[in-house]
């Protein structure tokens, strides 16, 4: 109890307060900060045994089996990965970046079960309906290549490895496309749609002006277009508008190649008619709810192995796994 309200809580004070109301108790927030954070480092241990394990390379005469990852609601159909990453205090070095991998099941419904809209937000009126359930998490304060290690692994404890169909909607950073093609490269790499949608915005107000009708016309005309798939008209009008000039924002000047460098994966055309996502919600979302939510802290932040136990616990907690976690750690003391 006192630690899923250690990991729950936004502080450990609300937490101690949580478990004295729950059990009728008191326990000071210093012993339950170290209860939780002790049996972060538990979990911690053991996901990096499993991705040393999931990640060795293979030895003559070896048994596959006798290192399987066992799997944890695995994924028969389809399945998408989203990775991205949010920012945390850590204690000593400033903010630095939690990288974040989301696992979910694919549910496609047909195009008649959508709600009808008008005008030009009909746009997915008749693509089928694409749902995102049974979500996983893994995160952790790692570099990318660290990252690589835990998504791969915990890509095998969903079973994604044998889905028939396989999808990774990202923001478009090149770490994460690299990562993901390294471990699954039978995935179908999208970029994701908002993204996309916010780069076109930010030329349209940088070049018409922020609240200008013809700038809000000439972005809808390039996402009309962008939605098609029509990813060369865009770059060429992009081309047309010379944005490669100091007076704009870096972000701006650097719309065109980032549209020409992921043309493959803005094929929305073809991934909305096979029933893909094209949305990386469910990894913001968790970026929120896993990470920001219980780790955005005042003061001087996290010590960076608590910050990195907690992190782990954290993505048990809201996979669904604490339970089984738990168990798998016993007995445990901190």
């Amino acid at each position: 109890m006192a630690t899923r309200q250690g990991l729950m809580a936004k502080s450990f004070e609300l937490a101690a307060e949580a478990y004295a109301d729950a059990v009728g108790g008191s326990m000071s927030s210093d012993s339950l900060r170290r209860i939780t954070e002790g049996w972060g480092r538990r979990v911690e241990a053991q996901q990096e045994e499993a991705a040393e394990r999931a990640n060795a390379p293979a030895q003559r005469g070896e048994n596959p089996q006798e290192r399987r990852i066992v799997e944890v609601r695995p994924i028969a159909g389809q399945a998408n990965l989203s990775t991205d990453g949010g920012m945390v205090l850590v204690r000593g070095e400033g903010w630095k970046e939690v990288k974040l991998t989301t696992i979910s099941e694919v549910e496609v419904r047909p195009a008649e079960e959508r709600p009808a809209k008008a005008g030009r937000a009909s746009r997915r009126a008749d693509d089928p309906v694409v749902k995102l359930k049974g979500h996983s998490y893994q995160a952790g304060l790692w570099d990318a290549d660290t990252m690589a290690l835990h998504q791969y692994t915990e890509g095998l404890r969903r079973g994604i490895d044998h889905c028939q169909r396989l999808s990774s909607v990202n923001d478009g950073a090149p770490w994460i496309e690299r990562i993901t093609e390294l471990n699954f490269p039978e995935a179908v790499q999208i970029v994701d749609w908002p993204h996309a949608q916010g780069k076109l915005w930010k030329v349209g107000k940088a070049v018409f002006g922020e609240q200008s009708p013809e700038g809000k016309e000439w972005v809808e005309d390039q996402l009309d277009h962008l939605w098609a798939g029509e990813v060369k008209q865009v770059e060429a009008v992009l081309a047309g508008l010379d944005l490669d000039q100091e007076r704009w924002p870096d972000e701006v000047r650097q719309a065109p190649g980032y549209f020409e460098s992921n043309r493959k994966r803005m094929r929305y055309h073809e991934f909305r008619a096979e029933g893909y996502p094209i949305g990386s919600g469910t990894v913001e979302s968790g970026i929120n709810t896993v990470v920001h939510h219980r780790m955005k802290r005042p003061g001087r932040g996290w010590e960076r192995s608590n910050g990195q136990a907690m992190l782990a616990g954290l993505s048990e907690l809201h996979t669904g796994r604490f339970d089984q976690a738990w168990k798998a750690t016993l007995p445990f003391a901190t």
